[in-house]
């Protein structure tokens, strides 16, 4: 039988939320903040609805990670291509 002391350490690393979305706060923010600003300036006047405005912050959030994740499948394809010295 485990130890308590184990069980706990387990525990908290399993269950552990997300480290970097909870030790960035401020990274997060910057991001929301960027797709805010490009919703803003594709609306100047401030016509868009405020439902329409979380809907384009939605699309250009999700646009970016999706770049990202574009970015680093292409860099693991690369890396496997390389051949390896030896």
């Amino acid at each position: 039988m485990k130890s308590i002391a184990h069980q706990d350490r387990s525990s908290r690393v399993v269950g552990a939320d997300h480290r970097p979305l909870r030790s960035h706060p401020a990274a997060r923010q910057c991001l929301e903040a960027r797709f805010e600003r490009e919703v803003d300036e594709a609306d100047p006047e401030g016509l868009m609805s405020p439902a329409d405005r979380v809907k384009a912050v939605e699309s250009k959030r999700n646009a970016y990670y999706l770049r990202l994740a574009l970015k680093s499948a292409e860099s693991r394809r690369r890396r496997r291509r390389r051949p390896t010295g030896g």
